[in-house]
């Protein structure tokens, strides 16, 4: 799938939105927005700007955010849409999904990549952090259709034969594809879980990640049973027992985290670890809800995720962050838990953090990547239109979303995809589906 030419970066004017530059302002304001190439080169308050453009956009009517970022979710995992719905997360994973992983191909991998990037471009996702495995082929899928992420391949490696193979794969995988695509792809090692990696795994892929200067991704604290495994095991929680294999000692990106302890929360706090948190995913599966202002307030990056298509039923960052601004005035029993502004910033600037890029995403400010998200406020849901901002949190749809950009590329507008083939891959992955009922 080569790139539609118009998706060059180019010298761009958004005109007349009403731009929300840092989410955790609060706030909006009617302005123009000057995009050079691949970075914000102005945001002008009451707009009025001129000069001559290559590419104008008129933004009357909408809303100007940063891009969302998706900081947790199995991509491909899209061919599994909507098989075994009602089941506990042990029991879907071992009845369900892993007998029908062991029959994916690449080729599957790789269309599947390409419907959940298809599905993440119109609801207003322009980063993510993806585990999986073939690997390769989501990174070519990403790096054809022009999305931002940071890929770990998934490892699996309960038992010390399956350590080396698993780990070979992943660094393999790190070593080959880290700062391709100009950049927009990076890299993590995956351990999937403290409950799936033995622990020499966890000392070796620790090191590797130190010797590659990247992250680890992993699932942690996510059931009640992970936690009572391990606590049986080690006498400790998880997140304490990864402590003691020092795995903090590398930057840790760690979804799901809905069973923790205070200390849990100092520990992840004290080691810069970031949380994400999968709201639709944890209610679907009934694993609980997370304490997400309890980790904010103990000094915790919070981000949010989606999880795969397979638990969480879509990959709509929308509806995760409305889910996860309500769940946590719920759990909490306060409204002012999570407000919009700081559900917003979970679901960006918090996100960029999480994926190593805080100072370069997450903001629409001059010298900030220009990925960003032009919503339509003509919807009712928006009227009579108070607050853009919390309007956008608690009354917002994926399908207000008019435009989407990464690094200035426009990859979504007008409800067309400008860098693949929806009828394709919609068509390519059904047919795909056949093999898997």
């Amino acid at each position: 799938m080569s790139p539609n030419p118009y998706t060059a970066p180019v010298r761009t004017l958004i005109r007349g939105a009403m731009v929300i530059e840092r989410p955790e302002a609060g706030s909006a304001r009617r302005a123009d927005v000057v995009i050079e190439g691949r970075r914000y080169e102005a945001v002008v308050a009451g707009g009025g700007v001129g000069g001559a453009f290559d590419r104008v956009i008129d933004g009357e009517g909408c809303l100007l955010i940063p891009g969302l970022v998706n900081a947790h979710t199995h991509l491909a995992m899209t061919l599994f849409r909507g098989l075994s719905p009602d089941l506990p997360l042990k029991r879907w994973l071992e009845e369900e999904i892993w007998p029908r992983e062991e029959k994916l191909t690449s080729k599957d991998v790789y269309w599947g990549s390409l419907l959940g990037l298809a599905e993440m471009i119109r609801s207003g996702t322009t980063a993510f952090l993806d585990m999986y495995f073939f690997m390769d082929e989501v990174a070519r899928a990403v790096e054809e259709v022009g999305l931002r992420a940071l890929l770990g391949y998934g490892i699996i490696a309960p038992t010390p034969e399956r350590i080396a193979p698993e780990i070979e794969a992943a660094e393999r995988f790190a070593r080959g594809w880290d700062g391709k695509a100009e950049g927009r792809i990076r890299v993590a090692l995956a351990p999937h879980a403290p409950t799936t990696c033995h622990p020499a795994a966890w000392q070796w892929v620790t090191e590797l990640a130190r010797e590659l200067h990247v992250p680890l991704h992993t699932h942690l604290a996510e059931t009640e049973s992970e936690v009572e495994e391990i606590r049986a095991k080690t006498k400790k929680s998880p997140v304490e027992w990864l402590e003691e294999l020092e795995v903090f000692s590398v930057p840790v990106v760690a979804a799901h985290c809905v069973h923790l302890s205070e200390k849990d929360i100092e520990i992840l706090a004290a080691h810069g670890a970031s949380a994400v948190h999968c709201p639709t995913s944890n209610l679907k599966l009934a694993s609980g809800i997370a304490p997400v202002q309890e980790m904010l307030d103990g000094g915790v990056n919070v981000a949010l995720g989606t999880d795969g298509a397979a638990s969480a039923g879509d990959l709509n960052m929308i509806e995760e962050m409305r889910l996860a601004a309500l769940l946590a005035k719920v759990r909490a029993h306060n409204p002012h838990a999570l407000p919009a502004p700081e559900a917003l910033r979970c679901a960006t600037a918090r996100g960029a953090v999480a994926l190593g890029l805080g100072k370069e995403l997450g903001t629409i400010e001059p010298g900030r990547r220009a990925d960003g998200v032009l919503l339509s406020r003509e919807g009712p849901q928006f009227c009579p239109g108070y607050d853009p901002l919390g309007d956008l949190v608690y009354a917002g749809q994926g399908s207000d979303v008019k435009a989407v950009f990464v690094e200035g590329r426009l990859l979504f507008a007008e409800g067309e995809h400008l860098t693949l083939d929806l009828d394709e891959v919609q068509g390519r992955c059904c047919r795909m589906s056949r093999r898997f009922r």
